[in-house]
């Protein structure tokens, strides 16, 4: 009884992470594709979009040069 209590307890937490996993995707003007951990936000001072890498390091890149932010 306790080890079906506890698988269920970690399919339950397993499928809780994966849902709250939000990639997107960053459609350059000259078709290159940027993967981001995070949704890209807008940085007020500089007007760049901002985001994260799958490195963990912050980057920035103009908002011309962006066609589409899509989510995965």
């Amino acid at each position: 009884m306790k080890n079906w209590l506890l698988a269920m307890f970690c399919v339950t937490g397993m499928l809780t992470l994966v849902g709250c996993s939000n990639d997107h995707l960053i459609r350059t003007s000259d078709g290159q594709l940027i993967e981001s951990d995070n949704k890209p936000e807008i940085d007020d001072d500089t007007g760049m979009i901002e985001y994260e890498d799958h490195s963990g390091r912050m980057n920035q890149i103009p908002q011309s040069d962006v066609r589409e932010i899509k989510e995965r």
